[in-house]
């Protein structure tokens, strides 16, 4: 059996917690800052959360940069409007019409008025995207998204920032199986139909749920280089899609125009 040394040592180094210089940026379809300057590689991520979100939407790209982070120095915050557990169960009974009690809650570390500053924000989806009550929310992504190097969104999390107003003008993707419904809070955004991810400049739009987890590992990528990715997926023993136009779920739910 042919054995490679600098992979066994790398996998040892990896699996050990030995710290990781960054890999310069592989090429890519993503475009630079809006400055033209490359940016720092970003230390503090901030995930949304709200009553309804979805689980793998929240801990699936988690998963990922919890890996990368055994690799290099990054800060994770939970943020939500108050400090009270945030459950995935949905606000409207008749969203639970089998009155199931399989809901898990997470515990915000800050609220999203004393949140710190961060570098990417990312936005999950699910069934509570379409609360009527999460207006200081999308507030909150509007007034944040200037401040912050990376947006990314996941699922039907492109719809909250499209209510926002952030995605106006700019090219997203969202889930397939509620493309109808999501697309229509974004009345100015070039929705694209067929796409697992989707990149315009420094926002990140997956399509549903499980998409989330290629979009990051293709984020990880774009920052850190296709060797370090593809340790982690090895890690994770997850088997990634690299093409972003891989999209057979728009078929599948005949979304118009893919």
């Amino acid at each position: 059996m042919r054995f490679s040394i600098s992979r066994a040592l790398s996998r040892l180094l990896f699996l050990s917690g030995a710290s990781l210089v960054a890999a310069e940026p592989t090429s890519s379809p993503t475009p630079t800052p809006a400055s033209g300057q490359a940016a720092p590689l970003p230390k503090t991520y901030g995930m949304l959360l709200f009553r309804g979100y979805e689980l793998l939407d929240v801990f699936g790209p988690l998963e990922a940069l919890a890996v990368l982070a055994r690799r290099t120095k990054i800060d994770l915050y939970m943020l939500a409007e108050t400090l009270d557990p945030v459950t995935t169960e949905p606000l409207m009974p008749s969203m639970n019409s089998f009155n199931s009690s399989f809901f898990p809650t997470v515990n915000p570390t800050h609220t999203l008025a004393n949140a710190p500053d961060i570098d990417v924000l990312m936005v999950p989806g699910g069934i509570g995207t379409r609360s009527p009550f999460l207006n200081d929310t999308i507030d909150w992504i509007a007034e944040t998204y200037p401040k912050v190097q990376y947006l990314l969104t996941i699922c039907t999390g492109s719809a909250l920032v499209a209510k926002s107003g952030v995605l106006d003008g700019r090219r997203a993707t969202t889930n397939k199986a509620s493309w109808s419904s999501m697309t229509l809070y974004g009345p100015n955004v070039e929705w694209v139909p067929k796409a697992r991810w989707v990149v315009d400049g420094n926002i990140w739009t997956s399509s549903g749920v499980s998409a989330g987890i290629d979009a990051t590992m293709a984020f990880i990528e774009h920052l850190y280089g296709e060797d370090n990715a593809t340790e982690i997926a090895n890690i994770m023993e997850y088997e990634r899609h690299t093409d972003p136009d891989w999209d057979p779920f728009s078929e599948i739910w005949g979304v118009p125009n893919a």
